[in-house]
This record gives structure tokens, C-alpha cells and sequence, in this order.
């Protein structure tokens, strides 16, 4: 295991008991999220959820099938190779709410992240990340075969 991941399993572990012992409460962990973010119906409004229109970026890439069999279950994931990286947000352009994962990426860690989504149709799949206060992207399709979540 590398030394990034035992500092970020030491914190996700530290807080989980903070909030097992009543010292705080779920509600005050998950503060931090802007969950109106996730409520938006379309996908400008998802960006300015995010914070704005991001700039495309080689340094960051989508992970994600060419073809999903499945749109109820469609691995996706996004990595970063900015430097100070603090955030990935997961967007997909056709979904009914398009912002579909956040991510807070912290110091001294690896920004990779993968996920599992429902996606309705066949569409782009849009990472956005936060580096030093600016916002990044890249965009990839995923053409699906079979729906899943109502398209």
C-alpha cells in the first residue's frame, strides 16, 4: 500500500469514528457537498454547479467503455495528472441530472477515481477537475446498447 493511500484510509477513518461516537453528525460531514449540484436538470447548469465552464485538458482523462452493454451499470472513472488536484466531478450530458458524482481529492493523493453509473443513453461523459482553483476537463462517448435510467 502506498503512502498516500494509508494517509487517506487513516482519515476516512478517523472521521468515521468521530461521527460513530456522536462527536459530529453525518449532517455536518456531508456539509461540505453542494448537493443542489446534483438536483440540476440540465447540463450548463450542471458546470455551474461545479463552478463554471472548465478548460479541456490533456492532463486529465475520462476512463470509460467505448460501448456499455449495460446503461444501468456503466464503469466510469476520471484521473488527473494536474498538479494540486482537489476535486473530480463525474457529469454525464444526457442524463436526466447530468452532475452524477463529486469527488474531494485529498493532499498528497493519487487523483484517480472510478465509479459505477447509470447512463439512459449513449452520450458524453464529462470529467471535470478543480487543480489550484481552476477548473479542467475531458470529454468522452460511451455509446449504450441497453438503457438504463429511462431514456
Amino acid at each position: 500500500m502506498n503512502n498516500s493511500r494509508r494517509v487517506a484510509l487513516k482519515t476516512t477513518g478517523a472521521f468515521a469514528t468521530l461521527v460513530s461516537l456522536g462527536i459530529i453528525t453525518q449532517s455536518q460531514a456531508q456539509a461540505a457537498v453542494d448537493r443542489a449540484g446534483f438536483e440540476v436538470k440540465t447540463f450548463a447548469d450542471a458546470l455551474k454547479a461545479v463552478g463554471g465552464t472548465p478548460a479541456t485538458s490533456d492532463q486529465v482523462a475520462v476512463v470509460s467503455p467505448d460501448i456499455a452493454e449495460n446503461g444501468a451499470v456503466v464503469p466510469v472513472g476520471a484521473t488527473s495528472k494536474l498538479p494540486n488536484t482537489t476535486e473530480i466531478y463525474l457529469l454525464v450530458e444526457k442524463n436526466p441530472t447530468p452532475l452524477s458524482a463529486g469527488f474531494i481529492i485529498p493532499a498528497g493523493t493519487v487523483a484517480d477515481v472510478q465509479t459505477r453509473l447509470k447512463m439512459g443513453q449513449s452520450t458524453n461523459v464529462v470529467a471535470v477537475v478543480k487543480a489550484d482553483g481552476k477548473l479542467f476537463s475531458a470529454t468522452k462517448e460511451t455509446k449504450v446498447t441497453l438503457g438504463g435510467c429511462g431514456g
